[in-house]
């Protein structure tokens, strides 16, 4: 077998060796175990399995993953602490990973979120979640966005692929940071298999339990301007005025940045009543948040990929999500779709899910299917590919995005049009700008 810090032989005496680095990974139950670290989790769980042509060491900060360490995985720790801790965890990653990498005798490194070592002689390969750094400057703090609008540039720069979670990243990889189009990819993330449609005696055990009213519209997120949350309340505003029975509207999830905004426009609207902010929603009890609800609303104006769609379809609850970004991509034909600044429209595509029985059977047996497509074993096994076509010197495939493509169904025109001349479009293909 080949000694560490030496590359594989051309005999094949060893399997070629992956470094993974995951110091952002977290077990804490709270916001930093949701979004990115979802994906970082995955991956260490599913890639064993994806990728049995390789061994795989992970690189992590997380000390509670020594209790339970994925199968097939070999787990590899720092030298100092990195656990949220982000200076630590740069300076691990440029300074010492590299000398770890060559100890090791890895062959390709994986940065999971971003960042690669820069220094480094094994081929490279990094994903980009999103762009949000650049488009929403303002969400983040100087020197957060400095350091993500850095080490992105010269990771993408540096490294031999690049992952994108969705066709419309890889489009905003390709326009703003010029990555060449054979060098980045799309691959969808995955659904874990806790969200399921759970048993009716649990939703109602859970809703007595939270005090949850029999009926509500349900957004999961953040709170903060790039979700898009002022259109949905003048929405809901405008629901209520067409029906004052309608059900509740549950703003759940951790306080954003310019939080105070959006509880001083439910106050100007008199809606204190009837929009709810339940906050943080453990990462255990989201299954049962959206199966309690009656639709799922996510008008975002800006995402990566866009997870809490996709998990509310595979609870079995209907979703109605703005046309913006990669969302018609998760969705496909399985959802109703609104431009994401027509607060009209989206009003009469809730109030349709909420009066039309028809409908909301229809668009929950299309988001289970949907969901069904979306696993985080298939986002392993593309990403090891990625791995084989690396190693192999073979080019990445084409553009990959989402199980299938999507037609997107049509919202009937309330009386009197759209506003501003917005319309729902009958058919788009996802990632159209690449």
């Amino acid at each position: 077998m080949t000694s560490p810090g030496r590359p594989p032989t051309s005999s094949g005496q060893r399997k070629p060796r992956i470094g993974l680095s995951a110091h952002l990974l977290s077990l804490a139950e709270d916001y930093r175990g949701a979004g990115i670290n979802r994906y970082i989790s995955a991956l260490l769980t599913h890639l064993p399995q994806a990728g049995p042509q390789f061994e795989t060491l992970a690189f992590v900060g997380e000390a509670r993953l020594r209790d339970a360490p994925p199968p097939g995985l070999r787990l590899a720790y720092p030298l100092w602490p990195t656990a949220n801790r982000r200076a630590a965890r740069i300076a691990w990653e440029q300074l010492a990973q590299p000398v770890a990498l060559w100890r090791e005798g890895i062959d390709l490194v994986h940065g999971l979120a971003y960042a690669l070592p820069l220094l480094r002689t094994a081929r490279g390969v990094v994903t980009v979640h999103d762009l949000s750094f650049l488009l929403y400057p303002a969400a983040f703090n100087r020197v957060n966005r400095l350091y993500l609008a850095a080490i992105t540039r010269q990771s993408v720069r540096r490294a031999q692929a690049v992952i994108a979670d969705s066709a419309n990243t890889r489009a905003d990889l390709i326009r703003l940071l010029g990555v060449p189009t054979d060098k980045v990819v799309a691959i969808p993330l995955g659904v874990d298999p806790q969200y399921a449609p759970p048993l009716p005696q649990q939703v109602a055990a859970f809703r007595q339990r939270q005090g949850l009213p029999d009926r509500f519209i349900l957004y999961l997120g953040t709170l903060e301007p790039r979700k898009n949350l002022p259109m949905l309340v003048r929405a809901y505003a405008e629901l209520r005025r067409a029906d004052p029975a309608a059900p509740k509207l549950l703003l759940a999830g951790g306080a954003g940045w310019r939080y105070a905004p959006l509880l001083g426009l439910v106050e100007e609207l008199g809606l204190k009543d009837s929009i709810l902010f339940p906050g943080y929603v453990p990462q255990a009890d989201l299954p049962l948040w959206y199966a309690a609800a009656e639709v799922l609303a996510y008008p975002s104006l800006y995402e990566g990929f866009g997870l809490p769609p996709l998990e509310a379809m595979a609870c079995g609850t209907p979703v109605v999500v703005s046309t913006a970004s990669s969302l018609p991509e998760v969705v496909g034909d399985a959802g109703l779709l609104v431009p994401s600044h027509d607060s009209a429209a989206l009003a009469h595509a809730l109030n349709r899910l909420l009066t039309e029985a028809d409908l909301r059977a229809e668009m929950r047996a299309r988001g289970l299917d949907r969901a069904a497509q979306f696993t985080w074993l298939r986002t392993a096994q593309m990403t090891a590919d990625v791995y084989e076509r690396v190693l192999t010197g073979q080019p990445l495939p084409p553009i990959t995005s989402t199980p299938r493509s999507c037609h997107l169904p049509q919202v009937s025109e309330p009386a009197g049009g759209y506003s501003d001349n917005h319309h729902i479009p009958g058919a788009e293909v996802p990632g159209g700008r690449v």
